[in-house]
């Protein structure tokens, strides 16, 4: 795609590194045919290279983005489809977070909109306040109707739908302190991202990591200070709320490393690991963080991706239970990771299926799920029929966004891949598997 910035406008490193990833565009189109968006809508303009122009022309006219550019951003689930599908290796993700951190600086957004925006990245991030937030949904769920009613409020019904009716107690794992491998031989020391949502809607997911890496021989370490990935503002917009989360955490995780060394860093969300992943590049310009968040990116694993380079043992029992394997728009297009978590479900006993159309979203895609509630809702009730038509018993997928999503709508139960591997492995059984086929290790 040819450009005409000026060299003034070149100065600014973000334009530089925008203007490159739009000349690599070269309009064939093939994202469109992988795009959520497009696909749902049949709009050009809620597509990648729709959305690419749009980009070009704010940036190149150096212009405040507009109404227009702003619906069209908005819309865009950041799942990363179109990455996987290009041919000429367009970055797209950093080219639509450099146009959302724009939006964000140069766009008056309606009140209703900035209210739900701000109470979203106060709350979210911090678990105690996500807890409390969650404790009071309840007082709120039997104005669902009237607030759908009211397109102001549809966010605030879509937050109250998706509020679990009860919520799990803080887990004593999340403190932090060192969880020691059993065994004589130690196979590694990792530190293990404690997470925000997740820690509150599912900690047992965290405690089934610590406890099958532990039996596994391997020391884990919840670090002190750890916080927010930063995912949830990032994709807001609010890049200053988001580097100074991934600013704290590299901290606490280059302590761990000083302290010790690590092998890994842990993200048992996939969500959180794309956005960790990328920590190298968001603090590339801060010249006090940018070598610290390099060796923290390059030290990032999803759990699956470290459990898979363990050469792991034959596990304790064999379920044989059918699994529907969701891959996560941030696992498989986020993070190119697609191959080994279903090898681990497949060698620990599972029947593993895959869906149909199993390459588009499910509509969570952190806050997106809140507001763009209506597209969201088509997505996942597109991917729970594919889900269900595999006549699978559960399903497993890497991301509590994808579980929070997929579970609102789907009568099968839905639980992180790691349950079910610790499980496998000596761990308890997750709750609504069934134990039909059942084999004893031998």
């Amino acid at each position: 795609m040819q450009t005409n910035f000026s060299a003034a406008q070149l100065a600014d490193p973000h334009v530089a590194e925008s203007e490159k990833i739009l000349r690599k565009c070269v309009h064939c189109g093939f994202c469109t045919a992988t795009c959520p968006t497009y696909v749902t809508l049949g709009n050009e303009l809620d597509s990648p290279r729709g959305r690419i122009y749009l980009i070009k022309d704010m940036l190149e006219n150096g212009r405040p983005a507009d109404r227009e550019i702003v619906t069209h951003i908005d819309r865009c689930l950041s799942c990363l489809a179109c990455m996987t599908t290009c041919p000429s290796g367009v970055n797209y993700m950093h080219l639509v977070d450099h146009a959302r951190a724009h939006i964000q600086k140069t766009y008056k957004r309606p009140l209703p909109d900035r209210l739900t925006r701000a109470i979203l990245a106060f709350v979210l991030p911090y678990p105690s306040r996500f807890r409390a937030a969650l404790k009071l949904a309840g007082l709120g769920r039997p104005f669902i109707g009237l607030f759908e009613k009211l397109p102001a409020l549809k966010p605030v019904a879509a937050m109250l739908k998706l509020a679990p009716s009860s919520i799990p107690p803080a887990s004593a794992m999340a403190s932090p302190g060192t969880h020691a491998g059993q065994g004589t031989k130690k196979r590694g020391r990792v530190a293990i991202l404690t997470g925000c949502a997740q820690s509150v809607l599912d900690p047992a997911i965290n405690e089934a990591t610590i406890s099958l890496l532990t039996r596994l021989g391997v020391e884990v370490v919840v670090p002190q200070g750890e916080g927010c990935c930063g995912a949830l503002v990032h994709h807001m917009g609010r890049e200053d709320q988001a580097l100074a989360s991934a600013r704290q955490n590299v901290d606490a995780w280059t302590r761990a490393i000083e302290q010790g060394g690590l092998d890994a860093i842990i993200i048992t969300a996939s969500g959180c690991g794309t956005t960790i992943k990328d920590y190298g590049f968001m603090l590339r310009l801060d010249p006090a963080y940018a070598e610290k968040a390099a060796r923290v990116s390059a030290l990032a694993k999803d759990v699956t991706e470290y459990l898979a380079a363990l050469n792991l043992p034959e596990p304790v029992r064999k379920p044989g239970t059918v699994v529907a394997y969701h891959s996560a728009c941030s696992m498989q297009h986020g993070q190119k990771i697609t191959r080994q978590p279903k090898e681990l479900l497949t060698k620990a006993g599972f029947v593993v299926r895959e869906p149909r159309e199993g390459h588009l979203c499910c509509g969570s895609a952190g806050t997106y799920n809140i507001l763009q509630s209506e597209i969201s809702a088509r997505l996942r009730d597109r991917k729970v029929k594919n889900i269900e038509a595999t006549g699978a018993e559960i399903v497993a997928t890497g991301n509590i966004g994808c579980i929070t999503q997929i579970a609102s709508a789907a009568k099968l139960p839905v639980v992180h891949t790691v349950k079910l591997l610790d499980w496998a492995y000596g761990g308890p059984k997750p709750e609504g598997v069934s134990e039909s086929g059942l084999i004893a290790a031998e």
